[in-house]
């Protein structure tokens, strides 16, 4: 009796292969998010992974083509000191950063990651297993031109196309973020988790009401940055940096951490990483001052001095001394940067006389 058992269960599980990849074809929408700036326009996107087994950062930052660890770091606030062999159990989610590009009104990865075919692999598993449907198959046939979704071949590099988008939201800068949608969510909820409405996430996922929340799906929920005062010549212009995250730039000299909790301004300092080959930073003075980067001291009223981070350009740190209100209710320093600060004019022309001087 044995024997019949074991081909109906193969057959079995053969439709339901079949049935799964059909409605797949059926339901799968164009890859990526919607972008509406009319020329290519570039930026940094982040999505959550919900990691299919146990794992370790480094495998994740191999899958996905993180350039530096520091990265995967960042996004998901961890200390600068976990190691890349850390380990996260199955189901754990981790927000993913990667480069997008957006044109002819859509969002997707820059031809990245890219991932290489290996031995049984197929386009369904590849999709649903290994990327945890971050993506459907079909997306990743378009993308990748392959005219019959069964016929790939050991070794084939494959496009993943991450959806993302650069458009600002409600007239300001964003991080757009591929949020995994847990169950029992409402559109209401996740517009005040992330600091948003409901309105606005409604409209950018092409939704009419709160009722076409599928849960487990990716939608484009839009973060709110920290105010920064980058100038736009500035090599990692424009630094937008969502609440609850940090960055490294300036060649690893500089952390910027965006925290809601304290001030809405981008807070930066000196990373204290050690660089290879026997590099050193910069100095991070303010011009004129005994402030370092990210030093604070109260003013009269409800009033502070920062120095903040100006900018990376030509191996040069430009930090200069800005004000900003402590009074309730209120965060925005004044200043002039990619956020549209305004600088006091006695600051600005203090920052001009010395050149940004070269530290």
């Amino acid at each position: 009796m044995g024997l019949p058992y074991i081909p109906t269960v193969i057959i079995l599980c053969s439709v339901f292969t079949i049935q799964s990849n059909a409605q797949d074809t059926v339901t799968a929408p164009p890859p990526g998010f919607r972008c509406t700036n009319p020329t290519t326009t570039t930026c940094n996107s982040l999505i959550d992974y919900k990691l299919p087994n146990t794992t370790t950062l480094s495998a994740i930052t191999d899958l996905f083509q993180i350039r530096n660890l520091r990265q995967l770091l960042g996004a998901n606030n961890l200390p600068l000191t976990t190691p890349k062999t850390q380990q996260f159990n199955a189901d754990k989610v981790l927000k993913i950063p990667f480069p997008c590009l957006c044109q002819n009104g859509t969002g997707i990865s820059n031809h990245r990651p890219i991932y290489t075919v290996v031995p049984e692999d197929g386009l369904y598993h590849i999709a649903a297993e290994v990327f945890s449907r971050l993506v459907l198959y079909p997306q990743i046939q378009t993308v990748n031109n392959i005219p019959d979704a069964n016929n790939i071949t050991v070794g084939q590099k494959l496009w993943i196309p991450l959806p993302c988008s650069c458009d600002d939201v409600d007239g300001g800068p964003v991080v757009h973020y591929g949020y995994l949608v847990p169950a029992g969510s409402s559109v209401g909820g996740i517009a005040q988790q992330f600091n948003t409405t409901e309105t606005t996430v409604l409209e950018l996922n092409g939704m009419t009401n709160s009722s076409e929340l599928l849960a487990d799906s990716i939608i484009d929920v839009p973060l709110k940055v920290c105010t920064t005062s980058i100038s736009s010549n500035s090599t990692d212009y424009p630094l937008r940096v969502p609440n609850n995250t940090y960055t490294i730039t300036a060649n690893g000299c500089v952390q910027c951490q965006c925290n809601a909790a304290t001030s809405w301004v981008l807070n930066c300092q000196s990373s204290g990483i050690n660089l290879y080959n026997g590099r050193t930073c910069p100095s991070t003075r303010c011009p004129g001052t005994a402030f370092d980067l990210g030093n604070t001291t109260a003013d009269s009223g409800c009033s502070l001095s920062r120095c903040s981070y100006g900018g990376f350009i030509n191996n040069t740190i430009y930090t200069q001394l800005t004000q900003e209100s402590t009074c309730p209710g209120k965060y925005h320093p004044s200043g002039n940067g990619s956020s549209g600060l305004r600088w006091s004019f006695v600051l600005g022309a203090s920052f001009i006389a010395l050149h940004l001087v070269r530290l």
